[in-house]
């Protein structure tokens, strides 16, 4: 019995000497939240670490911000300006001479039936222009969309007829307004470069391009003392599709603008060719 004894503590011994033993692999880091024990981690307030996924939220998609580093945006861009036309119409050609109804030989077509008055004016309202770096946003390239409003005063009492084949006729009536307006849905691509892209004010910037019109309406109105007011709707024999060279100038919080029509205003008759200048309200 004693030997069984004896066997038995010896036994326990040997136990307590393995516990001890194994209690050398246990390792506690005063400040830490967790416990090691051999190859097993003891998480001691039951709370994870999210240090790092809380770092990446506040990162957030790196492509995302690369992407957004790269593009600014600017809403409802206006801009107003001075308008006329380039004509470079050759009057003595039998298409002028038959456009303009009611010429006679002693007073035959010429640029004065269709001389505007300085009243005349450009509205645009760009829905919104995007500016997108292509080289550390000194060199940028700058699109958008919007409307081209034109409004055109005559000093000349011509009357816009929409027919099968729309023409211009002079009038018996000395008209006290005479105006032609004629809007645009219009896409510009400029190339943009800014020098001090840092800048406070914007500093000196340009950017040069081209835009492509589409005329979505065209009014003829008229105001007389013998017929009072009166306003024509039609296409009037204008271009459908409008080209154009464009440019922006900015000068610290200034910008101005410009824009040739490459393609004429009508598609016969005549041969003139819109253009603008204006100061563009826009905050780059």
């Amino acid at each position: 019995m004693k030997k069984v004894h004896l066997m038995m503590m010896g036994s326990v011994l040997l136990c307590l000497t393995g516990m001890a033993q194994t209690d050398t692999t246990l390792q506690e880091n005063p400040a830490s939240d967790t416990l090691r024990v051999g190859s097993i981690i003891i998480i001691k307030n039951g709370k994870e670490d999210k240090s790092e996924d809380n770092a990446y939220r506040k990162q957030g998609n790196p492509h995302r911000s690369r992407w957004k580093n790269k593009v600014s945006t600017n809403w409802f861009v206006v801009d107003l300006g001075f308008a006329n036309h380039d004509d470079k119409t050759n009057y003595g050609t039998t298409e002028a001479r038959s456009f303009v109804h009611g010429a006679t030989l002693a007073h035959p077509a010429d640029k004065s039936d269709f001389t505007v008055k300085t009243g005349s004016f450009n509205f645009n309202v760009w829905l919104f222009m995007q500016r997108m770096s292509l080289y550390k946003q000194v060199v940028n390239l700058k699109y958008g969309a919007g409307i081209e409003l034109y409004k055109y005063y005559y000093k000349s009492d011509i009357r816009y007829i929409e027919a099968p084949n729309p023409y211009v006729e002079r009038q018996n009536i000395s008209f006290k307004r005479n105006k032609l307006a004629f809007d645009y849905v219009t896409v510009p691509l400029m190339l943009n470069i800014n020098p001090l892209p840092g800048h406070k004010n914007g500093g000196l910037n340009i950017s040069i391009g081209a835009s492509a019109s589409y005329l979505y309406g065209a009014r003829n109105k008229q105001k007389s003392d013998d017929l009072g007011k009166q306003k024509f709707a039609g296409d009037f024999n204008l271009e459908r599709w409008k080209l154009a060279y464009i440019a922006e100038l900015g000068l610290g919080p200034v910008r101005l603008y410009g824009s040739y029509a490459i393609t004429p205003l009508h598609q016969y008759g005549v041969d003139q060719h819109p253009y603008a200048v204006g100061v563009r309200f826009s905050s780059w």
